[in-house]
């Protein structure tokens, strides 16, 4: 009879990523408290010693590692080249975002949005760094080295609602189509500028250059 191993030999780093996928997997579907040690080594294929090993700080510590990890990959989906008009750069930005958001699928909330009993100053930290990640590339597209106060508050408050209505839109069953809603979220942070642009000379400047081709301005 022929033993299959339980587990191939893996270098340090590759296995570390390859327990931190699997975990990423489970609490994409599952929240934190609601997914064991012993079900991260099922998923993996390993042995729980084994994830304890990598992880000696137990499931604390594994979900602050996928966090981290779901963190770093949202972070690059705002990562986009400067090219093209900014409508269409946001748009680019968005597919990527939506898409991970799809893929994790019920485990967004437990990822992202916090509600865990596994919730710790460090997972917050970790959130919150993803916001002012993005916001710090949605500024660099809007060509503003120095934002003020109001232009930054209404770049925060539109990452704060693609957010919210990433969360909802998986609480509706995906509705609407998801390339309607990119263009919503696009389009509602064009009225947000304006808005601002209305009380703001700097966000003003920012509306006349970077969507004025676009709006016919």
């Amino acid at each position: 009879m022929t033993s299959t191993p339980a587990y191939r030999r893996l270098g340090v780093e590759e296995r570390r990523h390859q327990l931190l996928e699997a975990a990423l997997s489970l609490f994409a579907h599952r929240p934190p408290e609601d997914v064991s040690l012993d079900d991260v080594a099922e998923a993996a294929g390993v042995s729980r010693p084994l994830v304890y090993r990598y992880f000696p700080g137990g499931k604390q510590q594994l979900y602050e590692g996928a966090l981290r990890s779901a963190a770093e990959e949202l972070e690059l989906c705002f990562d986009e080249p400067p090219v093209g008009p900014l409508p269409q750069r946001l748009s680019r930005a968005l597919d990527r975002y939506l898409a991970f958001v799809d893929e994790h699928d019920a485990g967004f909330s437990a990822l992202l949005q916090g509600g865990s009993v596994v919730e710790t100053s460090r997972t917050t930290a970790i959130v919150d760094r993803v916001r002012r990640t993005a916001a710090e590339h949605i500024l660099s597209h809007l060509g503003v080295a120095a934002p003020g106060p109001r232009l930054r508050m209404t770049v925060r408050m539109w990452i704060t609602s693609v957010e919210a209505a990433s969360l909802i839109w998986l609480d509706e069953d995906k509705q609407p189509p998801v390339d309607e809603l990119r263009d919503w979220l696009v389009e509602q942070f064009a009225a947000a500028l304006t808005v601002t642009a209305g009380r703001d000379p700097q966000t003003a400047a920012v509306v006349r250059d970077a969507l004025g081709a676009d709006t016919g301005n």
